[in-house]
């Protein structure tokens, strides 16, 4: 038997493997660091991770129901599971599982959608008649899944309702976690947890560690999906599921409900609390297997859209399960002043200015260089060119460099409303860069906006940034592949981080100069990062989007940190952002705190940084 397998119908995830102690060793060595895994270790590498931090045994679950009858609040949880056709041994796994929860406050509703399979009526009322908790409906006729859980729904007498898809399991501490994050939460009104898949054979895979509330991201995939929580009330005000939207019924009832509540009564609980079943007929096991959830998806994003002012929906090109959102745009187009600081080197400056030129398809924008103290002759020849060209401004500064202060200075010189700044190493690919990072730089709450940039041999170099990565900041997916998804997509789908790189970050020149523009304290290293933090302190929301792409020559310009001189300035602006952001640099709510700090490829924790609870 593997490690971390674990049996549906047992309170535990599965007590001890039986495999060489050894083997189990290494393993453990690799979370700790000590051995780095490759890609094809990843399974093992979650079993191992399983096995070490999410299995329960009888004494931690005893442990959970004491922690339970201390909590303050004991809101009565409503499971809510519609039932069709489904194999007995599974169907008894989920009710089970219900039944083992460590947290007693719960009811389980459950409507059976007319099943012509023999033995479900029979198993039914025989779990209603052995427990209370549990009540029962049975349907005359064949209504869908929306229709069914509905019919469950009704039945529910609950402060909250959990959805259990009724071939899925629960672990023994989920309504534990769901109660306890109530606690810490009382207004919280939508609850979601992390997931993982479960084969026939009880083997745990493909986990999900998904981040803080992320509205773009959410937009793009149902990254809510299970475990999900919502108050009883507020689902029941909005009129429950709506039938239409069979197969993504929980996204369109998600959707509706995001959209009538604030941010702050969203909560995500980062621990794997719901197991989804991968077999023949579920989408767990692959999207096709219910071709008819997607389009339906698609139509809930849209009518969200409609009703949120606006914006069209279609399949993310490089990501077909999932989607691309473009957001309207003014019919007239704001003015971009598109601020490059340079030095010398002529050819990359040469290569940045026509690619923009030459490649973008946004028709009002500016240029303006700053060229900080260039002498070889080529390159003060080009700007001096550039000089005399309609649409190009260029500013002299000899000072030191600082590339805060060319940058606020340049922005003083800029026309217009929306500031992009832009590394004189970039090169434009996608023709409508400008028009894809402005759609959302424009919208009143958005902060700054930042492109996918690549490195010339065709890895990634800008996914977005992770704060907190290697101490400070680090870049999301780095080197990964052209053509690679990434963790459950991320590397192809818009969404919100917490930071973007400044080699091109675009933002609005009011936003820009509300918050003092990029702080001059810090001449290189991490101003971006510290930009992006202040915006999101003052309340906005920094987003990345992958269809705005362009090459970064990295480095190309001013070289690594490779003398004293610059590790001594690097570690001084480290010190700096540490001083100032402290534990703000410890968890990155778009990451998650069972996610590698060391690296920003979405590894697993070695160290497991959530807080102990479990039994000594």
């Amino acid at each position: 038997m593997k490690i971390g397998r674990i049996i549906g119908d047992t309170v535990a995830c599965l007590p001890l493997a039986t495999g060489p102690v050894d083997r189990v060793r290494r393993i453990c060595r690799r979370l700790r660091g000590a051995e780095r895994s490759s890609p094809a270790d990843a399974q093992e590498h979650y079993s191992a991770w399983v096995y070490k931090h999410d299995t329960l045994s009888r004494k931690d679950v005893a442990l959970l129901r004491s922690m339970a009858e201390m909590l303050p609040r004991r809101p009565t949880i409503s499971v809510v599971m519609p039932v069709c056709n489904t194999p007995l041994v599974i169907l008894e796994k989920a009710i089970r599982s219900v039944l083992n929860q460590a947290y007693a406050d719960w009811e389980l509703c459950i409507a059976d959608d007319a099943s012509s399979a023999s033995g479900i009526r029979e198993l039914l009322e025989q779990y209603a008649a052995k427990d209370t908790r549990i009540k029962v409906r049975f349907r005359d006729s064949r209504g869908n899944i929306a229709a069914a859980s509905n019919t469950a729904l009704e039945m529910a007498t609950g402060e909250f309702v959990a959805l259990l898809d009724h071939d899925d399991v629960l672990p023994a501490h989920a309504l534990y976690w769901v109660a306890e994050a109530i606690n810490r939460h009382p207004d919280a009104r939508l609850l979601y947890s992390d997931e993982d898949k479960i084969d026939a054979q009880g083997m745990r895979f493909d986990p999900y560690f998904k981040p803080d509330f992320n509205y773009e991201l959410f937009l793009a995939q149902n990254m809510i999906c299970h475990l999900g929580v919502y108050r009883r009330e507020l689902i029941c005000s909005l009129g429950g599921f709506r039938s239409g939207f069979d197969g993504s019924q929980d996204y369109d009832l998600a959707l509706r409900v995001i959209a009538a509540i604030p941010r702050n009564q969203i909560v995500h609980i980062p621990r794997i609390l719901y197991h989804w079943r991968s077999i023949a007929g579920s989408v767990a096991l692959s999207r096709t297997e219910k071709h008819f959830c997607e389009p339906t998806a698609r139509r809930a994003v849209a009518e969200h859209l409609q009703s949120a002012g606006g914006g069209t929906v279609d399949m993310a090109p490089e990501s077909p399960a999932f989607h691309r959102i473009k957001y309207q745009r003014p019919a007239e187009l704001p003015l971009v002043s598109i601020v490059i600081c340079t030095r010398d080197h002529e050819a990359l400056l040469r290569t940045a200015v026509e690619s923009i030129r030459m490649v973008s398809t946004y028709p009002n924008y500016e240029i303006v260089i700053v060229d900080n103290g260039s002498r070889e002759p080529q390159a003060v020849a080009y700007l001096a060119s550039l000089a005399t060209q309609p649409g190009i401004k260029v500013i002299r500064d000899d000072s030191a460099f600082n590339y805060s202060r060319l940058n606020n200075g340049a922005v003083a010189h800029c026309r217009g409303d929306i500031v992009c700044l832009l590394n004189d190493d970039i090169e434009v690919v996608t023709p409508d860069w400008l028009e894809e990072m402005v759609s959302f730089a424009i919208k009143p709450d958005v902060g700054a906006v930042g492109a996918r940039l690549w490195y010339p041999d065709g890895t990634l170099q800008h996914g977005g940034v992770i704060i907190g990565i290697g101490g400070v900041a680090g870049h999301a997916h780095p080197r990964l592949p052209k053509g690679c998804p990434g963790y459950f997509s991320r590397a192809v789908l818009q969404q919100e981080l917490s930071a973007v790189t400044g080699a091109c970050l675009m933002v609005r020149r009011a936003v820009f100069q509300e918050v003092g523009g990029l702080d001059e304290q810090i001449a290189v290293a991490f101003n971006d990062i510290d930009f992006c933090l202040r915006l999101r302190a003052a309340g906005y929301r920094n987003i990345w989007t992958p269809f705005a792409e362009l090459i970064h020559h990295e480095s190309a310009s001013r070289g690594l940190e490779d003398n004293p001189e610059k590790i001594a300035r690097f570690q001084r602006e480290v010190r700096f952002m540490e001083a100032r952001w402290g534990d703000t640099l410890a968890c990155d709510p778009h990451y998650n705190p069972n996610l590698s700090m060391q690296a920003g490829d979405y590894s697993l924790d070695c160290s497991h940084r959530l807080p102990a609870w479990r039994a000594a």
